[in-house]
């Protein structure tokens, strides 16, 4: 079941440095994101400038004695963390403001909490990497009860409202990526770039690890993995090289297999590391992802007022796909097939759809965080119950 999670003493509160780095990242990053809300209404850049009022002035560091300069003591960075992708669309598709509660599915660093919270806004925020909540929570301390954090996988998003005595939120947030420090941090199994266990557990606690599965899966099975989750045509010829690699010795090491793939499928110029699709199809078969996907997208219309909207960001087409066909299941008021006499109506009919195509990040935000360049945001809003 899912739980709070606890934190050591807030260290922001008393190291000076830490209070320099947060206070420069807030001004500079809001007005960077202040700056591209020209795109969208107004109002969805009010909260974010009232924030930036709001920041106390930076501190000057002194010099110290006989001519010695005073160092500032090691810095905090919300942003070396993570980068939350689409920042101003989240904001104008979710419209936070005072009085509204949203769910972020996915917490990650914090940057789409944050954004919500700025605005005023509550946040019930879940994620299942300890790492990222103890981080996020350090980062958010600031607003107090406005923010509250639990460990748990975002298929359980229901439990977790209903033990937090919740019937219903004004937003709900998900976005579907790996996190920039889970992909930078090497002992988490994520990276083909670097040394690192074949790990890839979001939750490192449970679960079989991507080494257990590289190194025991019948070959079929990997096949199946790799087309499936990342429609990797070179699948069986990849699997090939795995099943007599490993007949020799087992796989331990992130860059040991991304060099076994590399052999068999070299890049010939090309941009994309070889490893790249069975990486991201491993990493979703170790967290069951797609079924976790499925069943989340299944639950959310119960859980969403009326009038609320949810956002959701994905970056491949394995995840596109079903958030795609959930929502147009969602929006779509009648249903028609050639054995019916007449259209009946969708029982399920009960959002309006905000974006006929995904939105995804503009050459802007592309220069700030190139990692975007892969995610595409769906929005939808929960209709009256009347309809």
């Amino acid at each position: 079941m899912p739980y709070p999670v606890t934190l050591p003493a807030p260290l922001w509160r008393t190291n000076p440095g830490v209070q320099v780095s947060l206070a420069a990242w807030g001004r500079s990053a809001l007005r960077g994101l202040v700056g591209g809300l020209n795109r969208w209404p107004l109002e969805a850049a009010m909260p974010a400038m009232g924030v930036l009022a709001s920041m106390p002035a930076l501190p000057q560091w002194e010099s110290g004695g006989a001519g010695a300069s005073r160092s500032p003591e090691p810095v905090f960075d919300p942003l070396a963390y993570h980068a939350p992708v689409l920042p101003e669309e989240v904001l104008h598709f979710l419209q936070p403001s005072p009085g509204k509660l949203f769910l972020d599915c996915t917490l990650g660093g914090g940057g789409h909490s944050e954004l919500l919270l700025a605005a005023g806004a509550e946040v019930i925020a879940l994620d299942q990497d300890s790492e990222a909540l103890a981080h996020a929570r350090l980062r958010l301390q600031q607003y107090g009860s406005r923010f509250r954090s639990y460990q748990s996988n975002f298929r359980y998003f229901p439990h977790v409202l209903e033990e937090a005595g919740i019937s219903a939120v004004d937003g709900i947030l998900a976005d579907f990526g790996v996190s920039s420090h889970q992909l930078d941090d090497a002992p988490r199994g994520f990276s083909f770039i670097r040394e690192g266990p074949l790990d890839m557990r979001m939750n490192r606690e449970d679960g079989q690890t991507a080494a257990d599965l590289v190194n025991h899966a019948e070959p079929g099975e990997l096949v199946r993995i790799l087309r499936e989750y990342g429609e990797e045509r070179q699948a069986p010829r990849i699997v090939r090289a795995i099943v007599k690699r490993r007949e020799q010795r087992l796989f331990e090491t992130t860059l040991d297999l991304a060099q076994v793939i590399e052999s068999v499928i070299p890049r010939h110029g090309k941009k994309t590391h070889p490893a790249t699709l069975t990486f991201q199809a491993l990493r979703l078969a170790v967290n069951d992802e797609m079924t976790v996907l499925d069943e989340f997208l299944a639950q959310v219309p119960r859980w969403v007022k009326p009038g609320g909207r949810v956002a959701l960001i994905s970056f491949h087409s394995g995840e596109d796909r079903p958030v795609k066909q959930a929502l147009a299941r969602y929006s779509t008021e009648w249903l028609d097939r050639p054995e019916w006499p007449e259209p009946r109506r969708n029982p399920d009919f009960c959002m309006r759809l905000l974006t006929r195509k995904p939105v995804e990040a503009t050459e802007a935000e592309l220069k700030r965080n190139p990692r975007a360049r892969s995610a595409k945001l769906r929005a939808a809003e929960r209709l009256p119950q009347s309809a």
